[in-house]
């Protein structure tokens, strides 16, 4: 092959050659996907691929067999679906053979806006979402009569929304009459749903753009900023001081680079297992924090990043197996989804060396002229411990049941 290409100096030869070295490249894509389909008989339990007929960033649980997406393209108008999963997804156990074997929509709305957040009002019809070009809400009703539509009743402005970033969202079965909301530390705030009524507010003067919010107990908010920094806040106080709870730990934090942040919560009842927050860096850098002890991380890991990353850190997203001990998801930075067993972590940064990766949405767009696909959103089912659903740039929604590798003898 070298001699062959050492002696062809012609236009005619270059044009040959070019061509014979794609053809290779698309023989050696066909050959990675027929490995990876003859694979996933043995990677996975159960695999379903599905196609949005636009892309979503969003994959939000609304019950054990219920998720919402929407678009996100800023030029048009987005649709918000409610999907009831198949069949055999939904079944606690597998069925064998059912007749329902593609996500049914159940209801569906259209957004003025693109959506990059959705969350929905536990114990409530209510949905939330928010995106560009500013840091309001929009709130939703997912109607229950033979409409089949979900309706929109509203926004609730932010205090100081003109900012172009949008609103990062929160709710809990605790307080299912608000929404906690914000764009930046310094202005997240409390909104009841129905008045617009601003309930909780904080004091932080910090102005670091947020990046992830979330609920850590019925009282606690969790605030991260795009800098990895932790701020804590009582929301049973009007104006709570959403103090720094720690520095990003000295070990990781040199890489600087984005960072985003997830929540695995305990028992609600006062005796059971505390919360923990895994924190995620664009570097590949992951953190897991007990937040009774903000000072030092319990466990941290480098990188987590595939070789095959693209650049930016738009996506980026980690998460808890709510089923599984020591098992979190990472994606964000190509096609992949990786997941890590994080049980041999310790305090001092190490290499993180994935469990599992699902390379599905690799395959899904090889022809496309778009380039290759990137992972936008994934998230856990919340009662089958290993099973999955990710989402990716090219529309291809992916269900998918990993088995365990040390299980696979």
């Amino acid at each position: 092959v070298t001699c062959l290409s050492a002696h062809m100096t012609s236009g005619g030869g270059t044009r040959f050659c070019s061509h014979w070295r794609a053809e290779m490249q698309e023989e050696e894509e066909e050959d990675g996907e027929e490995g990876w389909l003859l694979d996933s008989l043995r990677l996975y339990n159960d695999l379903h691929v599905f196609e949005l007929q636009e892309p979503t960033r969003v994959i939000t649980w609304t019950g054990e067999s219920r998720v919402c997406v929407a678009g996100y393209d800023r030029r048009s108008r987005n649709e918000i679906l409610h999907l009831l999963l198949p069949a055999r997804l939904s079944a606690k156990e597998n069925q064998g053979l059912c007749p329902d074997r593609d996500f049914k929509v159940e209801h569906g709305g259209f957004s003025d806006r693109p959506v990059y957040s959705l969350k929905h009002v536990l114990e409530t019809s209510l949905l939330v979402t928010s995106g560009p070009p500013d840091g309001s809400l929009q709130v939703w009703r997912v109607e229950q009569d033979e409409t089949d539509v979900i309706r929109p009743l509203g926004s609730i402005p932010m205090a100081g929304g003109d900012e172009p970033t949008w609103a990062k969202i929160a709710t809990a079965s605790s307080k299912p009459t608000w929404v906690l909301h914000g764009q930046k530390v310094s202005d997240v705030q409390g909104t009841e749903i129905e008045s617009g009524k601003t309930v909780f507010r904080t004091a932080s003067t910090s102005h670091d753009e947020l990046a992830t919010l979330e609920f850590l107990d019925r009282a606690t908010a969790l605030a991260c900023s795009t800098k990895g920094q932790l701020f804590l806040a009582d929301v049973r106080q009007p104006q709570s001081l959403l103090g720094a709870a720690e520095d990003v730990p000295a070990a990781v934090a040199l890489e600087g680079g984005r960072w985003c942040a997830a929540v695995k919560r305990g028992p609600l009842e006062p005796i059971g297992e505390p919360p923990q927050i895994a924190r995620l860096s664009s570097g590949g850098c992951v953190v897991l924090t007990d937040p009774r002890n903000m000072a030092s991380p319990l466990k941290a890991a480098t990188g987590c990043v595939p070789a095959s990353s693209l650049p930016g850190s738009e996506f980026l997203c980690v998460s808890f197996a709510p089923q599984l001990e020591e098992c979190l998801a990472v994606s964000g930075f190509d096609g992949t989804v990786c997941i890590y067993n994080t049980q041999s972590w310790g305090p001092a940064p190490q290499e993180g060396k994935p469990l599992f990766i699902h390379r599905g949405h690799v395959f899904s767009n090889m022809e496309s002229a778009d380039g290759p696909a990137l992972v936008t959103a994934h998230t856990w089912h919340p009662c089958k411990p290993r099973t999955l659903l990710s989402a990716a740039t090219d529309g291809s929604l992916h269900v998918w049941d990993w088995a365990d590798p040390s299980e696979a003898d």
